[in-house]
């Protein structure tokens, strides 16, 4: 009967399917930072285990001819891969919109000028902090910051358009106007001010990086005057953390909705935090075509539509809207991943999870414990 219950969900699934539209291409899990709220997975994978440039290929052929139009270049970082140029011009052969997402300190204006020509549409840049000092300090690599502007302005100086990513948390905060500012003056056209949300690596130090419910309140404050008094120059997106949510987020458009990863070793996942859920086990383009995995892998059509919903959020009128919010967050916190998203307000747990954010938010912040590839 589970056997006929589980093929009923996956024709379901399949039935509602929708082409995917983006790739998050994780190239390596190697980086030159160590920040404390990495959300690569706790095992990382070493270099001898990524796949090739040939199999890179081929998945791009492949995604491009089951609907995908954009690839978002990532890691860890990235640039660390030599073949960097040559996927890039690839991509963009093949008609994808490439866009690298980067620390940027493995970065000069020489390497860009040969990724523009290459192709490349798009950097996001990350960013720690607006002040020097910090900025080093949470992503503990000495002079990163200054390397970080100078890369900022060579990226502007080749023609790139700059997205800025700014990973807030308790011991930032309260450089947020400034963070503002610093887009400003680099001329991204996008900031993205994004809460840390806790789980994988950052879990570890939720106690150091939880906010007051106070920050959190005044950094709201902050975008939205920002928004106003910068429409037209600079776009803000802004994430708060699900502990002091209402509504779940629509995660990554739904579970393996649009989206999708490919891990360095060649995993599919439904994003990039999927393999924090342990027990689910993800097929590789190294065994099977992208669409065959898109179409039939069991851990992608899990959580897809609505059917398998608990019977909380079956009933939700906002169940179409949200599509269940986050798996990952739901395992972190509940230890089940099909659980009611412990965001939202009608979870039986959403009071605890708020106790949890006031309680490490009001502790004096411990040491960070920062991400090494050979672990903590």
């Amino acid at each position: 009967m589970d056997d006929i219950v589980q093929l009923e969900n996956v024709a379901e699934a399949q039935a509602r399917m929708l082409p995917p539209i983006a790739i998050l291409a994780e190239l390596t899990h190697r980086c030159p930072l160590q920040c404390p709220y990495c959300s690569n997975p706790l095992e990382l994978e070493r270099a001898n285990a990524e796949l090739p440039t040939a199999d890179w290929i081929r998945a791009m052929n492949e995604a491009v001819d089951i609907g995908v139009l954009q690839i978002h270049f990532s890691g860890g970082e990235p640039t660390a891969r030599k073949d960097l140029e040559e996927l890039v011009r690839h991509a963009a052969g093949i008609g994808l919109y490439t866009n690298l997402i980067t620390s940027g300190v493995l970065l000069d204006e020489d390497k860009l000028q040969r990724l523009f020509d290459a192709g490349l549409d798009h950097v996001q840049l990350s960013i720690q902090d607006a002040d020097a000092a910090n900025a080093d300090r949470i992503g503990n690599i000495k002079d990163g910051h200054r390397r970080k502007l100078s890369v900022a302005r060579a990226i502007r100086k080749v023609g790139l358009p700059l997205t800025m990513n700014a990973v807030v948390h308790r011991q930032n905060l309260h450089n947020l106007a400034g963070l503002i500012d610093l887009a400003v003056e680099l001329e991204a056209a996008r900031l993205e001010v994004a809460h840390v949300q806790y789980y994988g690596w950052a879990l570890k130090n939720r106690a150091s990086l939880m906010p007051t419910l106070e920050q959190l309140q005044d950094a709201t404050a902050t975008v939205e005057a920002a928004r106003e008094r910068l429409k037209g120059v600079l776009t803000i997106d802004y994430v708060v953390p699900d502990y002091y949510a209402r509504r779940p987020k629509k995660c990554m458009d739904g579970w393996g909705r649009r989206f999708f990863n490919i891990s360095p070793a060649g995993k599919v996942l439904p994003c990039h935090a999927a393999e924090s859920i342990t027990g689910l086990q993800f097929e590789s383009i190294r065994d099977y075509s992208l669409a065959w995995i898109w179409e039939n892998s069991p851990a992608l059509n899990l959580y897809r539509g609505t059917d398998w919903m608990p019977p909380l959020c079956k009933t939700c009128d906002q169940r179409e809207i949200d599509l269940g919010g986050c798996r990952c967050q739901a395992f972190a916190l509940t230890g089940n991943a099909a659980e009611t998203d412990p965001a939202c307000q009608k979870s039986p747990v959403h009071d605890i999870i708020f106790d949890i954010a006031v309680t490490d938010s009001a502790t004096g912040a411990p040491d960070y414990i920062y991400r090494r590839l050979g672990g903590a």
